[in-house]
């Protein structure tokens, strides 16, 4: 009996942890900077892992430095936040909608630096 509990728990650790490392889904509509990179319009797959935003396209992986924040209260949808700059488009934050999660993009010291 105890060998059949433990068994069960370790299945739903490990699906919740399957899970978590799927990431968050986010659908561009239109090109957008990240970080270097300009993703194009489109479905991307999204985790952040080690100090990074990893977008997964298909075939494109684009790593983006990046940090997990918590806002006080649940993002009502999926948004992104985005500024324009030098004529692009360029992506500040992800807010994920049902959470209070936001993924945001880390600008690099010297983007920074003339600001």
């Amino acid at each position: 009996m105890k060998i059949q509990r433990l068994t069960l728990a370790l299945s739903v650790f490990a699906l919740g942890v399957a899970s978590a490392a799927s990431g968050y889904h986010v659908t561009l509509s239109s090109p957008i900077w990240a970080g270097a990179t300009e993703l194009k319009a489109g479905e991307y797959q999204v985790q952040v892992e080690n100090g990074k935003a990893v977008f997964k396209n298909n075939k494109t992986t684009v790593e983006v430095p990046a940090k997990m924040e918590t806002a006080n209260s649940k993002f009502q949808s999926t948004a992104l936040n985005s500024t324009k700059s030098g004529g692009k488009e360029k992506l500040e934050a992800i807010e994920i909608g049902g959470t209070t999660t936001r993924i945001v993009m880390e600008s690099s010291g010297a983007q920074n630096a003339g600001e």
